[in-house]
């Protein structure tokens, strides 16, 4: 037999068997394809020594009139301000008083203080900053602090040494100022009679599930150079550039000439036509209650006029198909609205009208707010059950891994998944938890680009919690669960922290058949085909595997099944380091059908796989037919 060409087609398919995807690809792991072979994807490095607190779930990049290149960074907990590096909290205040005399009292040697206002307001985890306060127990407590509360009036706070005495003070002038109340990083589950599967529990027993905790999610976006920004089921704020960082964001309703402005939404957007603010589930004029199903926009080029008149063009508008409006994504022509089960198209149409919907597909799915992304012109989404992309008509996007990811998907954090582009390799990539995660866990990459522009998919694992790909930064930028941010396809490795570490990156293929998989091959020698173009060290290699199996979906081979002794140097798998001027390589392995490995683990190693070739032999037909 003449040497085999293993020419193995794009992208990675587990829709059926190994055997069935033959000469394609099966696994894979920090692995993407360019020109139709796969290659290990970039690595990358933090932007500072810098951390911020909470889960990232929202950024958002722009520049102001001074030429700063700013980040907007919403975590369940804070919202800040990125600027050189350093995270700038600019959470704003939801409220600010003097509040009882003489608030604290400590305990010798203890870190746990307790504070008394009465009917504070606050929850388990908000943060307050006190100011005005004199020293007690010998500490000073003029700082920010998260709180623990106790009662409608009390709270404790920890204080960075213990108290030197037992005492009670602070002062008639202690200002308390409370930050926004915090959210949950993950999805709550829910509890009570209406919260378990149809007959669990005793009827009656526990109390009525009518309400969900849902993880805290900021949307953003620059009005000008300034920033609107406001976190779902929450109100609207607004931060003035020329203020700086250093300054906190403020109600919208507080800014000179507000109007009607919305108290309650799920997503705010400002549209690129005109400049209207949207919000997205927000109250009627004139109700505190929310309509999830509800869409408000402000007069044009005004933050603050949310009032309809004949001189203006502030709105609203009730969509019909779903049960509340989940996220938006804008393209050249239109806004396109995505409810739970349908999505809208909304263009501007200039008064009376002013904006108006058509439905653009009905009984769909998405899965979060950040589930949806536009890329080249063409928006794409992640279901519940399936893909799905807009290019002017709404379609299921073929996925060749479908099964892998919803057979293994934490349905309960839906809310957690996102999804974010990477125009740079023609990509998108969608986060989400598995099945046992609680954590963002898990990527799949669809390149819209590859496979003569039918596309092809891979996957593999990560912990990400949000992603940016900007025009304004040289590089695509990703929120990790080491509270910072990191730019991605940045050198060759894993620089999340100060240490960089190797990143393990593999592909494996599906089974292909040796002479047809009638009789055994005898594969002797291997001869490469990889680039290591790119990489940071000077010896890159990897580790290529042959696995040969006796029969289609079997285990691997046992060599004493196939006739041989226990002695025989023939092996069940053939492993081989291959490295850059690596010619051939001599391998012992025999079976009907093989599969190839390719794995690495190395430092500063970058590495494309072209054509590998193997040198065969036939070995007859023996072991189990």
């Amino acid at each position: 037999m003449a040497l085999k060409k293993l020419v193995l087609k794009p992208g990675v398919n587990q829709e059926n068997t190994r055997y069935t995807n033959e000469n394609g690809w099966y696994i894979s792991d920090k692995m993407r394809f360019r020109q139709g072979t796969p290659e290990k994807i970039g690595g990358w490095q933090r932007i500072s020594a810098s951390t911020f607190l909470g889960v990232c779930r929202s950024l958002w990049n722009w520049v102001t009139l001074q030429n700063f290149n700013l980040i907007g960074v919403g975590t369940n907990l804070k919202f800040y301000i990125e600027k050189g590096g350093a995270y700038n909290d600019i959470t704003p205040i939801r409220s600010s008083s003097t509040i009882n005399n003489n608030p604290f009292s400590t305990t010798n040697l203890s870190t746990t203080v307790t504070v008394t206002d009465t009917a504070h307001g606050g929850a388990t985890g908000d943060f307050v900053t006190f100011s005005g306060a004199t020293a007690v127990g010998g500490l000073d407590l003029n700082n920010e602090y998260q709180i623990t509360v106790l009662t409608a009036n009390t709270y404790t706070i920890t204080a960075a040494t213990a108290a030197t005495s037992t005492a009670t003070g602070g002062g008639a002038s202690v200002v308390a100022a409370y930050q926004v109340s915090v959210g949950p990083a993950i999805e709550v589950a829910l509890t009570g009679w209406g919260a378990g599967a149809w007959g669990a529990g005793a009827w009656g027993v526990g109390t009525p599930s009518t309400t969900e905790t849902n993880i805290r999610i900021w949307s953003q976006q620059n009005f000008g150079e300034d920033l609107i920004f406001a976190p779902a089921g929450g109100q609207l704020y607004y931060w003035d550039a020329t203020n700086g960082v250093t300054t906190r964001g403020v109600l919208v309703s507080s800014l000179a000439g507000a109007s009607d402005v919305p108290t309650v939404q799920n997503f705010i957007f400002v549209s690129d036509i005109s400049r209207f603010v949207f919000a997205f589930g927000a109250n009627e004029i004139g109700s505190a209650t929310q309509d999830p199903m509800l869409v408000r926009w402000s007069d044009q080029e005004s933050v603050v006029n949310w009032t309809p008149s004949i001189t203006n063009q502030a709105n609203s508008i009730r969509l019909s198909h779903g049960s509340r409006i989940v996220t938006c994504v804008q393209t050249r022509q239109e806004i396109v609205v995505f409810t739970d089960s349908s999505v809208y198209s909304f263009q501007y149409q200039g008064p009376p009208a002013i904006w108006s919907s058509q439905l653009l597909g009905d009984n769909i799915s998405i899965f979060s707010q950040n589930a949806a992304v536009i890329a080249s012109g063409v928006v794409y989404w992640m279901g519940v059950d399936k893909f799905y992309k807009y290019d002017g008509r709404t379609q299921t996007l073929r996925c060749d891994l479908r099964q892998h990811i919803f057979q293994n998907i934490n349905l309960s954090q839906a809310a957690q998944v996102f999804a974010g582009t990477n125009e740079g390799f023609n990509e998108v990539w969608w986060f989400y938890c598995s099945a046992n995660s609680t954590v963002i866990d898990s990527y799949v990459i669809f390149n819209y680009f590859e496979n003569n522009g039918e596309g092809v998919w891979s996957y593999g694992t990560l912990g990400r919690t949000a992603w940016l790909d900007s025009g304004l930064r040289d590089y695509p930028l990703a929120a990790t669960y080491t509270y910072n941010l990191v730019n991605h396809e940045f050198g060759n490795d894993d620089a999340e922290t100060a240490t960089p570490v190797a990143i393990n990156a593999i592909i494996g293929s599906a089974e292909f058949d040796i002479d047809d998989g009638d009789h055994f091959g005898f594969v002797w020698r291997m001869l490469p085909d990889i680039t290591f173009r790119g990489s940071d060290t000077a010896s890159p290699q990897v580790t290529m595997t042959l696995i040969p199996m006796q029969n289609a979906g079997s285990g691997y081979n046992d060599p004493i099944s196939l006739g041989g002794n226990e002695n025989a140097t023939v092996t069940r798998t053939s492993t081989s380091v291959i490295e850059q001027f690596t010619g051939q390589v001599y391998v012992r392995v025999r079976g009907r059908q093989m599969i190839l490995q390719v794995e690495s683990n190395q430092l500063g190693c970058a590495w494309q796989l072209g054509s590998p070739r193997i040198d065969i032999k036939q070995d007859g037909r023996r072991g189990n037919s």
